[in-house]
């Protein structure tokens, strides 16, 4: 059997990967244009450097660490630093939120109603230190340790923004139930102060 060419390994294990990096890249820049630029240097980033990669690893790992650094660079002017709360009361206030919820009578509504275009807008609309890591852990199903790796921060930095990361999303999600109409106030507001 003969040796595959760059160009044909390059093919054989970067292009299959194309569509999970377009969303990847999508969550990062929340705008369709600028993800296709992004994969696009992400992919040419990739083929430029295709000697560098070792054939047989993840590739898939490898192009995610190429794209979000590519996203880096291009927006460090606007990147902020978030500060992570204590994970202990960040634990407590999820709790809290639960059983509020559970006392209010939405503890149930996500097995009741397609919340999924709710979803994607409130991961959209996450900061993006934390919609890095759930996109990443949740949504691409990565461990934390290739997200830890992806991303360039300790693990503990992983799990902590996961917690917050997660628990704005509970609560965004049960503010739109809440406003839909989906569960009924049973917080005591009326129906006028909806």
């Amino acid at each position: 059997m003969a040796e595959l060419s760059r160009d044909e390994q390059f093919a054989a294990e970067a292009l299959p990967n194309l569509e999970d990096v377009a969303r990847f890249a999508y969550s990062l820049t929340r705008d369709q244009s600028d993800a296709d630029d992004l994969v696009q240097e992400t992919y040419l980033r990739a083929y430029r450097a295709w000697s560098s990669y070792e054939p047989g690893s993840d590739c898939r790992r490898w192009l995610f660490t190429i794209c979000r650094n590519v996203f880096l660079r291009a927006r460090e002017r606007e990147r902020r630093v978030v500060a992570t709360e204590d994970p202990e009361l960040e634990s407590l206030a999820a709790a809290a939120i639960a059983n509020a919820a559970d006392r209010s009578g939405y503890g149930d509504i996500f097995s009741n109603v397609d919340i999924g275009p709710a979803i994607a807008r409130a991961v959209a609309d996450l900061p993006t230190a934390f919609r890095e890591a759930v996109e990443l852990v949740d949504v691409q199903d990565m461990t934390y340790d290739r997200a830890a790796e992806i991303l360039g921060v300790p693990i503990g930095t992983i799990r902590s923004r996961l917690f917050r990361g997660r628990r704005l999303l509970q609560e965004t999600l049960i503010n739109y139930a809440r406003d839909a109409g989906l569960v009924a106030a049973g917080d005591g507001r009326s129906e006028e102060s909806h």
